[in-house]
């Protein structure tokens, strides 16, 4: 069975694995262990209490083709951090298309305006979280309203709490007075707008390779990177960023370059300061607190993909 969910998060082919598990962004563990129990104990073969067989097999396929991912990103602790720098990308692609993205349903749409958004947000996600896997049939359009809370989480908070979509809009000014005249405002007084910076080169290709990762087209990423690279050699996000993409194509050694290159340029880059802390960890074996539960084979469910494996899967099947 297919799961396309083109709402939210999920349309900028990012797997929202928060709003699978129906957790806010930013959730602790033990938050997410437990909001897994409860919907393993409703969707697992083995506790569904579903009456037909047409839900028991959704139920399954719910379980397995999502929520099992979901939850082991969460349970490793390198996929995790991966997931992090990853949806922090992410957030910062929000709010740059915030004032071309459309936000469809009514709750988001309250989200987005919201005075005491932080606490409306986590409110929200709880609300629909409780109906989430309740009425199968409606699971993915909740997931979707889900997302989409998140998007809007993100965007404010990337944007410092200004409402979502308020940068783009301007107050019309005051009619004037029937038959008044114009007032007349000296030239030299008249303030004038900022003139807007053009995106520069080394931007375009910055940009163009998160959209690479995105898809997960790694290569087309790193040819991004190294012609930005070409035009500004010092220049710290594209190293941080390059070192990223390193790492997913399997290449320590060159990834080390890079990271070391951007801390040097900006000691506080983030993503070079993400990359170093994976790059210096050793992968987590299976076994151990937070591990899957054993599948019926009797062995543990391994999380799939590698490094940023699944992050930007696009859609489920």
């Amino acid at each position: 069975m297919s799961f396309a969910i083109e709402q939210g998060l999920f349309k900028f082919e990012f797997t929202d694995n928060h709003a699978i598990l129906g957790v806010p962004v930013g959730a602790d563990f033990n938050e997410i262990r437990k909001r897994y129990l409860k919907i393993a104990r409703r969707l697992h073969p083995d506790s569904c209490k579903a009456e037909s067989e047409a839900e028991k097999q959704l139920a399954s396929d719910l379980f397995s083709k999502l929520v099992s991912p979901a939850y082991s990103k969460f349970s490793n602790d390198r996929e995790r951090a991966e997931y992090n720098v990853l949806l922090g990308m992410i957030a910062k692609r929000v709010l740059q298309e915030g004032a071309k993205i459309k936000i469809q349903s009514d709750l988001a749409q309250q989200l987005s305006q919201a005075k005491e958004w932080e606490k409306a947000y986590k409110t929200l996600v709880a609300n629909l979280a409780e109906q989430q896997y309740e009425s199968l049939a409606k699971s993915l359009q909740v997931i979707a309203q889900i997302s989409e809370l998140n998007m809007v989480y993100l965007m404010r908070k990337e944007g410092k709490g200004a409402a979502a979509g308020s940068a783009s809009q301007t107050k019309p000014s005051a009619p004037a007075a029937a038959g008044a005249a114009p007032a007349r405002t000296p030239a030299a007084a008249a303030p004038q707008p900022p003139a807007a910076k053009p995106e520069s080169r080394v931007d375009a290709y910055y940009k163009r390779a998160e959209d690479w990762v995105a898809s997960q087209n790694f290569a087309q990423a790193t040819l991004e990177l190294r012609e930005a690279l070409k035009i500004e050699p010092k220049n710290s996000r594209c190293h941080g960023m390059l070192g990223m993409v390193y790492l997913r194509q399997n290449q320590p050694a060159m990834a080390k370059v890079h990271i070391n290159k951007a801390l040097e340029l900006n000691p506080s880059d983030p993503v070079a300061l993400e990359a170093k802390k994976l790059l210096e960890k050793p992968a987590q074996k299976p076994a151990g607190k937070g591990s899957q539960p054993p599948s019926k084979s009797g062995k543990p469910e391994q999380p799939g993909g590698g490094f940023f494996g699944g992050l930007f899967g696009g859609k489920k099947k």
